[in-house]
Order: C-alpha cells, then sequence, then structure tokens
C-alpha cells in the first residue's frame, strides 16, 4: 500500500494538484470550448465553441491568442486578453485586477 501512495505522489500532476498551473493557448481552448463556468457571483458563463459566450444575459465572444484568453462585450470594440490558470476543477482568469476564479458547472 506505502508504495501505491508513494508512487501517486511522484505521478505527474498529481504532486502539485493544489497549484494553479498556467494553461497554453491549445490548453485554454480545451479547458475553456464548449463548457459552462459557475462564478462565485452565482452568474454562469457559457463558452461555445464557434465563440460565443454568454455570461448571465450578456452575449459576447471569445477567441484564444498566443497563451492568452480574449474577449470581447458589445458594445466596445476592443478585445481584452487575459492569462487563465487552472487548478482541479477551477478556472482562473487574471489580469490587470483581481483573478476571478470560475468552476465547472457540470463537475460540482
Amino acid at each position: 500500500m506505502r508504495g501505491w501512495v508513494v508512487a501517486l505522489a511522484l505521478w505527474p500532476g498529481v504532486a502539485g494538484a493544489e497549484e494553479w498551473r498556467a494553461l497554453s493557448g491549445a490548453e485554454i481552448r480545451s479547458a475553456l470550448s464548449a463548457r459552462v463556468l459557475q462564478y462565485e457571483d452565482a452568474v454562469a458563463q457559457d463558452f461555445f465553441a464557434d465563440g460565443r459566450t454568454l455570461y448571465g444575459e450578456s452575449w459576447g465572444r471569445w477567441r484564444v491568442e498566443g497563451d492568452a484568453y480574449c474577449s470581447i462585450w458589445p458594445p466596445s470594440d476592443r478585445w481584452d486578453c487575459l492569462a487563465v490558470e487552472a487548478r482541479g476543477i477551477d478556472v482562473r482568469f487574471l489580469g490587470d485586477g483581481e483573478p476571478v476564479v470560475g468552476k465547472y458547472a457540470d463537475l460540482q
């Protein structure tokens, strides 16, 4: 039994399961496409595979540029981009302000 515990601790990703991990562009696309995140304010955000996104009742667009999540929300015509990190079922968006954390709604 002890051998299994040591092997599990050394398995990639398990030992650091509680640490935030920066996501690459491909990982961001995979983490968000066709998924729903639930935020602390109880509002959900749907990320559609075709680039549409719905936050509460507000429609916007999303895409990946390099290793960043980018979104645009009308009436603005400016894309804002954020770094993305993951930890378990949590996804964290990092920009100039406070980090925003969401949980996968289907995994809670």
